[in-house]
């Protein structure tokens, strides 16, 4: 049963089926660093706030019309018919606050935080229930010490009708409720108020991406569980701060919020990140369910989110389990993020981090013309900065592609400067994962399989969460004829990054592994998935050209030829040799076998 006119005191509630309810407005207030207050003086301190409830908050309440529901120590819940008046009765609690504050030391003030909400509420004797009071008490906490926080709905009901300005906060998860809540910031001083309130000590952005990972929300109601959200929260951070490409806050830090109310932007500023990583804990019966997201701080935009449901057996296997899934997701979604960010940014503004992340966005198109792109800036960015090792890296890798994808005739010269490149990369900085796939990436394209595979092994060893590690070392196993110890690096590499840049390079390995073993049909499947991708290399199409002539779907074979051809005219079987540096003879004469029976000419 609801009210259908909130601004209508004299509109009687209905009971149906034993329950009462109504619309209304709430407020729940609470005193921002009550534990602190009380600790340095707790008879001073309950003096005050006996004070101030009943010389300002209880004639204020009841001029607007309010009903203090309840008290809870440094808190209260009051229930108002009308919305306009819950927010006016707030603005003047806040208003008369700031003047009784006046005079006091900083030190010993008390400052109420408030939340207003307008929704369904159940009626249970003289107490009040339901998510109408649970929004309340989240707007309350999103709060700053003497301000004000409410729903959209409050915000919709009430403009036009009071005079003040509203910042728009977004969508703020909360705990107990299940969906984001949209939240809005009563702008005070704009209203004529002037609060004094203490302003955290912000910090300026470090020049990689910066995260910060807060404790992960127990929702079970069982203290029990807490270790568990705790747990994934922590090694979350360690797995995390194994990436020399982040900027990773540690756990002594991020545990401050612990237990606090949530605002994304607020805490980022504190503590010098631009993402935050939130989420949440919450066991049934034999399974347990863990949802995170990862936010842009800045914009409030979720750049990733995502759910995990387990059954509960091995706690701590599931713990490693899913701090895995959930760290091997969020690099590879923020390298998308920065390199968008990077390439909508005019080059002239950009440092050396934003030159290389510039750079990037040309390298995963993989065409001549973004390859020519992207080693400019990244020359750019090593000028920069010339103790930068992921611009070398990057430049590496412009070199690598023009060896090994053909953009360059003269393949031996690039090899070289690949190779220096990625030394000079590992000799800045020896536990760069970017740096050691680059320098084994140089020594497969010059045949030394081996030290190659040593690289790629190594960086697993610094950093097992790093996809392209994953993937080179496949590659190199397939190329050096271990062709089954290929492929489960490869499935690795893909589970870790499913949406990776590379993919259609993920499946072209895959592809030549499952060929070369003689399971035609999965290579079949592999190589028509590599050379649908968007930035798919002709390599793609002529492996897949290769499996058909080999399978003897002859016409299938030159239908896609033609198109190969039509991209690339000058394509040859010796551009397929070039690119794949096998280290046994036999390897190669089976794929050339394919390319031959399709009618490509040497």
């Amino acid at each position: 049963t609801v009210i259908l006119n909130p601004n209508n005191p004299e509109e009687a509630p209905m009971v149906r089926e034993g329950i009462e309810r109504r619309l209304a407005a709430i407020l729940s207030a609470d005193v921002a660093g009550y534990s602190r207050l009380m600790s340095g003086d707790e008879a001073g301190t309950l003096a005050a706030l006996k004070a101030h409830r009943a010389e300002l908050i209880n004639p204020t309440v009841a001029g607007f019309g309010g009903r203090i529901v309840k008290l809870m120590g440094d808190g209260a819940l009051v229930e108002f018919p009308s919305v306009v008046d819950a927010v006016e009765c707030a603005v003047a609690i806040q208003k008369g606050m700031a003047e009784r504050n006046a005079e006091v030391p900083e030190d010993h003030r008390i400052a109420f935080r408030i939340g207003i909400n307008l929704g369904d509420i159940i009626i249970e004797g003289d107490d009040i229930y339901g998510d109408g009071v649970n929004v309340a008490a989240r707007m309350e906490g999103l709060a700053e010490p003497g301000g004000i926080c409410m729903s959209r709905t409050v915000v919709n009901h009430v403009k036009g009708k009071v005079e003040l300005d509203f910042e728009d906060m977004g969508e703020q998860v909360v705990k107990t409720i299940p969906e984001p809540v949209s939240v809005y910031r009563v702008r005070l001083a704009d209203a004529g108020q002037e609060i004094e309130t203490t302003t955290p000590e912000t910090h300026s952005l470090p020049d990689k991406p910066s995260i910060a990972v807060l404790p992960f929300d127990n929702m079970s109601g069982d203290p029990e569980q807490e270790y568990f959200s705790d747990g994934i929260t922590e090694d979350i951070i360690t797995e995390l701060s194994r990436f020399h490409s982040l900027f990773v806050i540690a756990r002594s830090s991020s545990f401050t919020y612990k237990g606090h109310a949530i605002d994304v932007q607020r805490i980022a500023a504190q503590l010098g990140v631009r993402y935050i990583l939130e989420g949440s804990v919450r066991k049934a019966g034999g399974r347990i369910r863990v949802t995170a997201q990862l936010i842009d701080a800045p914009t409030r935009n979720h750049v990733w989110a995502e759910r995990y449901d387990r059954e509960l057996e091995d706690i701590f296997e599931l713990q490693d389990e899913i701090t895995r899934t959930i760290v091997a997701s969020i690099e590879p979604e923020l390298g998308g993020v920065e390199r968008d960010r990077a390439h909508r940014t005019p080059p002239d503004n950009l440092d050396a981090w934003g030159l290389y992340q510039r750079g990037l966005w040309h390298v995963y198109r993989f065409t001549a013309k973004d390859n020519a792109e992207a080693r400019a800036l990244l020359e750019r960015a090593t000028v920069a900065d010339p103790n930068f090792a992921p611009a070398f890296a990057g430049l590496s890798f412009t070199y690598f592609a023009n060896a090994f994808l053909g953009y360059d005739r003269d393949r031996d010269r690039y090899r070289d400067m690949a190779l220096e490149a990625a030394r000079r990369s590992v000799a800045l900085d020896d536990r760069d994962e970017a740096a050691r796939v680059a320098l084994g990436r140089a020594y497969l394209i010059r045949s030394e399989h081996d030290r190659a595979i040593a690289e790629f092994e190594t960086v697993i060893e610094l950093n097992p969460n790093y996809a392209q590690a994953h993937y080179n070392l496949g590659w190199a196993l397939m190329l050096a004829g271990r062709h089954e110890e290929a492929l489960p690096c490869l499935g690795k590499a893909e589970q870790l990054s499913p949406h990776d840049p590379r993919l259609f390079a993920f499946c072209i390995m895959r592809s030549q592994a499952l060929y070369h073993i003689g399971d035609f049909d999965r290579a079949l499947e592999e190589a028509r998935r590599s050379s649908r991708q968007s930035n798919a290399h002709a390599n793609s199409r002529a492996l897949l050209v290769a499996i058909l002539g080999r399978l003897g779907h002859v016409e299938e074979a030159r239908s896609e030829l033609a198109l190969l051809l039509a991209e690339r005219p000058d394509y040859t079987r010796h551009e397929f040799v070039a690119s794949f540096p096998y280290r046994r003879p036999e390897d190669m004469s089976r794929v050339l076998e394919g390319l031959a029976a399709a009618g490509m000419r040497g």
